[in-house]
Parts: structure tokens; sequence; C-alpha cells
């Protein structure tokens, strides 16, 4: 059955905003037992009696990688690189590749996207610095009529929503000369897609996918392929304007790698996405009992102050996922799973949990 049209728009939610925290704990249990749950409880009861949903987690610590799978029950399988749509984390490597442009002084990170968009010379537009960190006062998203079509034809709302509609709606926001209160936005991240797209004078699947493999190493990882050896992933259209926002596919493998250059430093633009850009305090009771936290903001990446942890995550309709790091412990977690974000508890809460639990152990 088609989902309700104003759900799926906000599974793209890729960050703390998750409405699946909340669904779950109205639903199916009450707060307090929910924070006295193990990770691996979390698991087990994620994935009773379900035949299809695979969950696979990477931990990493003290150099040292180590996989987990998961099927019905909570029972471990045999070690597969499944695919899985990673959703907002791809805003991860758009920051990365910014960094990197900015590294090579082809960006400036306080330059308005004016100075880079054929856009109005007489009217502000937000810096990249304030974009970046979903503080431009620009929304989650703007609304298409082509989401009317795709509720009824498509899981992806943002399907088929040009780089040229971004843009015209660019033109057409008001915005002021200020830091807005933080509202996270793939309308945003798209926009900065545009920017490096004219900066680089390539169009962006293009771009991404050859800077994943070049720079990052990554050979399992992609751009608005629309398939792999799962099932219901969402389609795209080369020429979408969303797609810098979640749209990248890849398995545990890839992704514990893209994580290991995170906690090592093994690029030289790598430390300025998760250096603090924000003080944001996107707190509150909810987030805190669950060991969530949201102080600052990187570009892109959350930054709970209190552990010292560096995170993020992701969702689209059928898939969800978390990922987070400690550089001064030598750790960090990638969990991806095969189910959405509002059903039963988001990979969101299980990734925090079990990051604490390593934290705590360390």
């Amino acid at each position: 059955m088609k989902k309700n049209f104003l759900k799926v728009i906000l599974i793209l939610l890729g960050t703390v905003i998750s409405i699946g925290i909340i669904v779950f704990i109205f639903k199916i249990y009450q707060l307090n037992n929910l924070e006295k749950m193990s990770s691996d409880n979390m698991i087990k009861y994620v994935t009773k009696n379900d035949d299809n949903i695979k969950i696979s987690i990477a931990i990493i610590k003290d150099g040292v990688v180590n996989f987990q799978i998961y099927g019905k029950d909570g029972k471990q399988e045999e070690y597969t690189k499944y695919d899985y749509e990673i959703g907002s984390i791809s805003k991860t490597f758009v920051a990365l590749m910014l960094s990197k442009a900015i590294n090579e002084k082809k960006i400036n990170l306080n330059n308005s996207i004016s100075e880079y968009l054929k856009l109005d010379k007489d009217k502000y537009y937000p810096t990249i610095e304030r974009i970046i960190t979903h503080t431009s006062g620009y929304k989650n998203y703007y609304f298409d009529k082509q989401m009317i079509n795709n509720n009824i034809n498509e899981d992806n709302d943002f399907y088929g929503i040009s780089k040229e509609k971004i843009l015209h709606k660019v033109k057409n926001i008001n915005l002021k000369d200020k830091d807005y209160k933080f509202e996270y936005s793939n309308f945003g991240i798209s926009v900065i897609g545009l920017v490096l797209e004219k900066i680089y004078n390539k169009d962006f699947v293009s771009l991404m996918n050859e800077f994943i493999v070049n720079d990052l190493s990554l050979k399992n990882t992609k751009a608005a392929t629309c398939t792999g050896n799962l099932k219901n992933y969402w389609n795209w259209k080369q020429d979408d304007g969303y797609i810098p926002a979640g749209a990248i596919i890849s398995n545990i493998e890839d992704m514990a790698k893209y994580l290991e250059l995170y906690i090592n430093d093994r690029k030289d633009y790598v430390k300025g996405t998760y250096t603090e850009l924000k003080q944001i305090n996107a707190n509150n009771f909810i987030y805190e009992k669950l060991d969530i936290r949201i102080d600052e903001i990187g570009m892109t990446w959350m930054i709970d102050t209190k552990k010292n942890i560096v995170w993020h995550n992701g969702g689209t309709s059928n898939f969800n996922s978390y990922m987070g790091f400690n550089k001064e412990k030598n750790i960090g977690v990638v969990i991806f799973s095969n189910i959405a974000s509002n059903k039963k508890i988001p990979m969101t809460v299980i990734g925090a949990k079990k990051m604490n639990e390593l934290y705590n152990n360390n």
C-alpha cells in the first residue's frame, strides 16, 4: 500500500529530526523501557519473526574492524556484502568533496552561493557555511507538483525534480543575512551540489562517482545507481536535483573503510568536515534520554560534545542507517538495515546505543 504522502516526504530526514524515534516511542515501547535495552536486544526486537530484514554492522576498535550480519530473530549470518541505500549519510560525501574544493582554493566557505551560481547580484543568498550547517534558513524541502505524481507512482517523492527547478526555487526564496535556527535541509545540500557542479564543470552524478572511486578508493559505492542485491531501491533520474541529499548506495565493507578515513584523517581535507562550525544545541528530552546529542555541527556532521562523538544518520522509504566515531578512543560504528526508520526501532537509536556501549567499555 502506498505510504501517506507526508510520511514519505519526511522519510528523507537524514539526521536527528527522526520522526521514526517518536513514532516508535508512542506506538511500541515507553521511553524508559527503550532506554534500558541493550543494542543486542534492540536488534533482536527489530528482526523478530522477519525473514527479509538484514542488518549489517561494522565496529571499529583500536584499528580493527569487526563485521556482524544479522537476520531473523537477531541471529548472526554468514558475512555477506549487502547493498544498502545510505540515505542522508550521502550528505557527508558532499561535505567531503566540498572540503576538498576548499582545500584546493576553488571555493570559500564564507562566500555566498551567488559567487558560483547565476543569481541576482543585488539580492542576498546564503553562504556556503550556513547551508552546510543547516542554518541558512532553507527548509527541509519545498513542495513541487511532481511530488503529487510521485505519491502515486514512486517511493521517492524527490524523483523527477530537476536541478533547474532547484535553481529556480533558490532565485525565488527571500532570506535575511543572518544565522537561522538549525533546520535540517535536504534542499540546502542539493544547492551545494549545484555549486560543486559549477566549480568542477561536471554533472554531479559523474563528479561524485569519480570522487568516490578516485579519491576515496571505494569500489562498491555509487550515487544514483538504483540497484543492488536487496529490494525496493529508490528510482532517480540522472538530472534530479535532490540526488546530493541522499542517493548513494554502498555496502558495510566500503562504509567501514569510509569511516576509517575520518578516524585516521587519511586525507588532508577530512578534518575540516567534522570540525565544529556552529553551536546548534538541537537536543531535547527524548534525545537525551536515548543518549543522542546534537550540540554542535561541522560540515553536515553532528557533534556530541559531551562524549566527542561525531555522527550522522540516514533513511529512505525502505532503508535506514547510522554511523559515528570518536577519534580519541579510536572507535566507530556503522549500522545499515533494509527497513524504514519509522518501523520498530530506528538504526539511529541502535547505532547510538552501540556507540555509547563502545565508549563506556573502552
